[in-house]
């Protein structure tokens, strides 16, 4: 009976501030993890500090910590006593079991704004193939594990952090599948955050001689083989994202082979070693293209099997988690293209850093084949922002579009699909060699300005270029809607034509059209046919969203 009045104290102080807590007043500064796999029991144990920041407006008192619903709290301290905590189930996707293991902490004093305090953690569990989150959404199991594939067990090992399993501790406020974009926004706010954040995490586990030669990988870190002489013996491998800025801590553990290249690390299950081998192939074949446009790679790509043949591929920085199987090697090129520019450029900015993979993409498959092919290419993403656009005017309720700017857009589909049609049409205006010269000054660490791109583009070009930031940068200006209103050609001297064409745009975006020539056999034969042909983001919808034909 002592012990629940206690408890019962202790909730009851702690419950006034529970309903005013600000799951986003701290940012996570710092981790310092030990963290034990153990396989066998496919089981996580983790124990060491954070160091949380309060970037609130106001003091703080209590803090929430979120690891995964089949996780565990034991213990948090500072300044070696033990705290208060309450520890609750809370509602949220941004784990794959579809919630969290909350604990809401009565700190040692409280935190003015702008001090930090260091905890000292402990929790342990499982992890375990789970979908929930999914399948409570209507999609069926057999789908849904594809793709939240994230487990530990006994041959194959493989946690991604947040936003897929919240192994490492995390405050942010609900984001759920069933709300239109709650997820993403909610992850997408968390991850600017914690950019700056140092992560430093030492996986450890006991490997049994008899059970093969595990291979731990841990991100940008590269790969860790354990070769155990004799009996059962305890390996361990440090593993740092310091920033850590927009990668994922994950870790992959199993018996792996090698493929170690000059531009790749590869790493694969024996009986897949041809496909292991064509992407090396394909690594190769893509890295001059790659150091053409960004210069030599400051580290090497990495590539890791996933056991499931089905399992959706997982991207985070220069690692890619995927399936490997008979590919078409033109498009294991592409694949690579992303990967490698990774690899050799580096940004703080999504819009750039993504932008820029998928541009590469683009630009790799004109030279694969022809500028059609590429825009076909970069056709698949204008449905995506298409659909992001319309789903912003929606959730609005407005017909114009929403300022959701690539300078702070946490919606992926503006950070990748849109920011790569930015640099297509950088590249359009400017020219390559401007652009790749651009490039190649750029400087991540000095890139802390929002206009220091584009004085290096208006160097580069000697262009003012600040109505296109403007309307595709720094703002979202929706997409530009151009029609040809009219096409006069007229006859002019010797032969020659004289074509004046109109291009109207019912879009808000301005965007400079090429215009390109073709020509057709007819008699006489010095006749020429000219052709408007718009080339950014053709078939775009109007300001309010809706579809208009052609």
């Amino acid at each position: 009976m002592k012990w629940f009045c206690v408890l019962w104290a202790v909730c009851a102080a702690m419950v006034p501030s529970c309903f005013s807590l600000d799951r986003d007043a701290f940012t996570f500064t710092q981790y310092t993890l030990n963290v034990r796999i153990e396989p066998e029991q496919q089981r996580l144990a983790v124990r060491g500090t954070i160091t949380l920041r309060n970037d609130s407006s106001t003091a703080q008192k209590n803090a929430a910590l979120q690891i995964s619903s089949s996780l565990t709290w034991r213990s948090i301290q500072a300044e070696g006593k033990a705290l208060q905590f309450v520890s609750q189930p809370y509602v949220s996707d941004i784990d794959h079991t579809g919630e969290l293991s909350e604990a809401i902490v009565a700190l040692p004093k409280e935190i003015s704004s702008g001090s930090s305090v260091e905890l000292t953690i402990g929790y342990e569990g499982v992890i375990l193939l789970d979908a929930t989150r999914l399948t409570r959404i209507g999609l069926p199991k057999d789908t849904a594990v594809h793709s939240d594939w994230d487990q530990i067990g006994k041959t194959f090992s493989a946690v991604r952090g947040v936003g897929n399993v919240a192994w490492y501790p995390v405050a942010m406020e609900v984001g759920n599948l069933s709300e239109g974009r709650s997820l993403f926004e909610v992850l997408g706010r968390w991850k600017q955050r914690e950019q700056k954040a140092e992560v430093k995490i030492r996986l450890s586990l006991t490997v049994d001689n008899g059970e093969g030669q595990p291979t731990l990988f841990c991100g940008d870190e590269g790969i860790h083989r354990f070769e155990p002489v004799s009996g059962v013996q305890e390996f361990s491998a440090d593993c740092e994202f310091s920033p850590l800025g927009l990668r994922v801590p994950i870790f992959v553990l199993a018996n792996y082979e090698i493929l170690d290249q000059s531009a790749a690390q590869i790493a694969y299950r024996p009986e897949h070693k041809a496909d292991a081998e064509k992407l090396a192939l394909a690594a190769n074949a893509v890295t001059p293209f790659v150091a053409e446009w960004f210069g030599a790679q400051r580290g090497k790509a990495q590539v890791v099997e996933l056991f499931d043949p089905g399992a959706s591929p997982f991207e985070s920085g220069a690692t890619l988690l995927t399936p490997l199987n008979d590919t078409d090697p033109k498009l294991l090129q592409i694949a690579l293209v992303h990967e490698l520019t990774h690899a050799a450029f580096s940004s703080p900015r999504p819009w750039i850093y993504e932008g820029l993979a998928h541009f590469a993409q683009g630009t790799y498959r004109e030279r694969q084949e022809s500028r059609a092919a590429a825009l076909d290419f970069m056709g698949l993403h204008r449905t995506a922002i298409v659909e992001a656009e319309k789903a912003i005017a929606e959730e609005t309720k407005s017909a114009a579009p929403s300022d959701e700017s690539l300078m702070s857009t946490t919606i992926d589909e503006f950070s990748r699909s849109k920011a790569a049609y930015v640099w297509w049409m950088l590249r359009d205006m400017v020219g390559e060699e401007a652009l790749k010269k651009v490039l190649s000054a750029y400087r991540a660490e000095q890139d802390k300005d929002p206009t220091y791109l584009q004085q290096l583009v208006q160097a580069q070009s000697k262009r003012d270029l600040q109505w296109f930031f403007d309307d595709w940068v720094y703002h979202d200006r929706g997409l530009p809607d151009l029609r040809v209103e009219s096409a006069f050609p007229r006859q002019a001297s010797q032969g020659n034509y004289l074509v004046t064409v109109t291009i109207e745009n019912f879009g808000a975006a301005g965007a400079e059209v090429p215009l390109s020539r073709t020509s057709t056999v007819a008699k006489p034969a010095n006749v020429w046919k000219f052709v408007a042909r718009v080339k950014v983001l053709c078939a775009s919808p109007l300001p309010d969203h809706r579809p208009r034909s052609p």
